[in-house]
């Protein structure tokens, strides 16, 4: 069996970690004095500084340490070395491999973008505040509501034929005729609304599939009929519309539509953002917006402000809320602000002019605010976290 020396060895020296590795370093770095880290440093380089004291050992040990495992480091999660990286003062050896382990890592790049990775949840601020979470307010066609995170599991309540079911921090409306071409039915509306911190995951009477992100709501019938299925949205929501040829399925966001017959997308739609963005990952969608409109294959964007723009692209960045993640490329720091502002359900008060770099970062929506404000702070941004929610940004 592999003993934890070498398996460090094989891992810092590895082209790609899997699962197993991860949770194995994890662990490892939660329950071990991390001697062998120290005994691994100095085989690696111990060879030529034997005459050095324990202080100048140590010292070299951290710079170079820090330079070669976060090169490592860069070039196994990056398409592109770094031009310059930025140090971080004082790393003991071990701190050095919890480094790379966590993947954290800070790069300047020539055109001035920064990148952070990290996956563990350490507290910084002596004031924290845990993510958002699944919770949701449904109302109902009659306007009484329901809180879906207060109640348990099973049919919540009857809608006509219509049942609407709660299961682990889901909603579902069960009826088998909910696609019936009947032009004659009035229907009856239920909206789900995600507060600031807040997501929850419905499936529609369709068996369309939507995942509603924080401060968002869907409008929709409780049985869809006549010629169309057609659903209001504000925020953000990503779905997997069910085929259905005869009903194609349209989403209605402040003034602009998407219609689909079945295909998987995300529409942002938030009115604090500069445009509506509707990213396709499947099928197809029609995009109109009052007289024009365009068609998107899969891996584009329609971007909508006055008119519609269609540009390739980054489907990851686009979904990463829905799989449990803040990811940003080349994103601006009012953007990454918001996304934390709703997940995290804060005020973001600014003190000065917020810095032009671009951040390239990638952080677990699971993990205490404090802990991604630590991150940014590695820009050089200085982040006060309030009593109140209320986050103060000093450049």
């Amino acid at each position: 069996m592999e003993d934890n020396k070498n398996r460090l060895q094989r891992l810092l020296t590895s082209q790609e970690w899997n699962d197993e590795d991860r949770l194995w370093l994890l662990n490892y770095l939660d329950n071990s004095d991390n001697n062998e880290l120290h005994t691994l440093a100095l085989e690696q380089y111990g060879s030529d500084l034997s005459e050095l004291e324990n202080s100048e050992l140590q010292n070299l040990l951290d710079r170079k340490a820090s330079e070669e495992i976060l090169a490592h480091l860069h070039e196994k999660f990056n398409d592109q070395p770094a031009k310059k990286l930025f140090r971080l003062n004082r790393w003991a050896v071990a701190a050095t491999v919890v480094l790379a382990v966590l993947s954290l890592s800070l790069l300047y790049y020539s055109n001035q973008s920064v990148e952070t990775k990290i996956a563990r949840n350490t507290p910084v601020h002596s004031v924290d505040i845990a993510p958002g979470s699944n919770k949701a307010l449904l109302t109902l066609a009659d306007g009484s509501t329901i809180v879906l995170d207060n109640i348990s599991d099973g049919e919540i309540t009857k809608q006509g034929n219509t049942s609407v079911i709660k299961s682990n921090d889901m909603l579902a409306y069960n009826n088998a005729k909910s696609l019936a071409l009947n032009t004659n039915i009035q229907p009856t509306y239920n909206t789900i609304t995600t507060p600031r911190g807040g997501q929850y995951k419905v499936i529609l009477p369709d068996n369309t599939i939507v995942w509603l992100n924080a401060a968002s709501s869907l409008r929709f019938p409780t049985k869809f009929s006549g010629k169309e299925r057609k659903v209001d949205l504000t925020g953000e929501a990503y779905f997997e519309v069910a085929k259905n040829k005869a009903m194609p399925f349209k989403v209605s966001a402040n003034n602009t539509q998407v219609e689909v017959l079945g295909t998987h997308f995300n529409v942002m739609a938030y009115t604090d953002e500069n445009s509506i963005n509707t990213t396709l990952l499947e099928g197809s969608v029609k995009i109109v917006k009052n007289n024009d409109h365009v068609l998107l294959v899969p891996g584009q964007q329609a971007q909508v402000k006055n008119d519609i723009k269609v540009l390739d692209a980054d489907v990851q960045e686009a979904i990463a809320w829905k799989n449990g993640l803040f990811l940003f490329k080349e994103a601006q720091l009012e953007t990454i602000l918001k996304q934390i502002a709703r997940w995290y359900d804060v005020e973001i008060e600014f003190e000065g002019n917020l810095p032009d770099e671009k951040f390239r970062a990638e952080v677990s929506r699971n993990v205490n605010l404090s802990q991604v404000l630590k991150i940014l702070e590695l820009s050089g941004v200085n982040f006060t976290l309030k009593e109140g929610r209320k986050i103060i940004v000093k450049p």
